[in-house]
């Protein structure tokens, strides 16, 4: 897989959503701010919303490239159907660590405006993906995706790994198998 590509794809969208669009917000906004109960809580909450959307993240981007493929993105998807690793709980982990992440901020910093960047982006993406992305995906794949899309939740992780599609289960990479 080409590096260029992913550091594109990463650059645009992702990037884009956590790094660019928060800083704008965070540099011509100064006055919203949540009230705080402690001056440490909200950075620690926030941090930890943060690094566990960056492992969701990364998590998912590594399964893309060695299963899927392809991309985060829409312009170079993903060739395969990934439903390894974290796909077993949830189908758009990607999504939703980019969700922990812009929550993190807001708690982090305490910004209302953040907030308002969080809601526009959760219902940008509660609007997108089941009128959008999931028809497409229903397209490419046909019924190992819609048996998929029965059985593992778009957003909030099942608890118990889904075992339904062998496809990826064979997929091993040197002596170990992929997460």
């Amino acid at each position: 897989m080409n590096v260029w590509k992913q550091l594109r794809a990463i650059l645009l969208l992702p990037g884009m959503v956590i790094v660019a669009i928060p800083t704008v917000i965070l540099c011509i906004t100064d006055v919203n701010r949540l009230p705080s109960p402690s001056n440490i809580v909200l950075p620690i909450v926030g941090s930890l919303f943060v690094i566990l959307g960056l492992i969701l993240m990364a998590w998912t981007i590594r399964l893309f490239i060695l299963i899927g493929k392809g991309t985060l993105a829409p312009f170079d998807p993903p060739q395969k159907l990934v439903v390894r690793g974290i796909y077993k709980h949830v189908r758009n982990p990607m999504i939703v660590g980019v969700i922990c992440v812009l929550l993190g901020e807001a708690i982090f910093f305490g910004s209302l405006p953040l907030i308002g960047w969080f809601g526009i982006f959760c219902t940008v993406n509660m609007i997108y993906i089941p009128l959008m992305e999931e028809p497409g995906l229903a397209k490419r794949f046909g019924g190992d995706y819609l048996r998929y899309k029965e059985n593992v939740p778009r957003w909030i992780p099942r608890l118990r790994p889904w075992e339904g599609l062998p496809s990826n289960e064979q997929f091993i990479r040197g002596d170990r198998r992929l997460p």
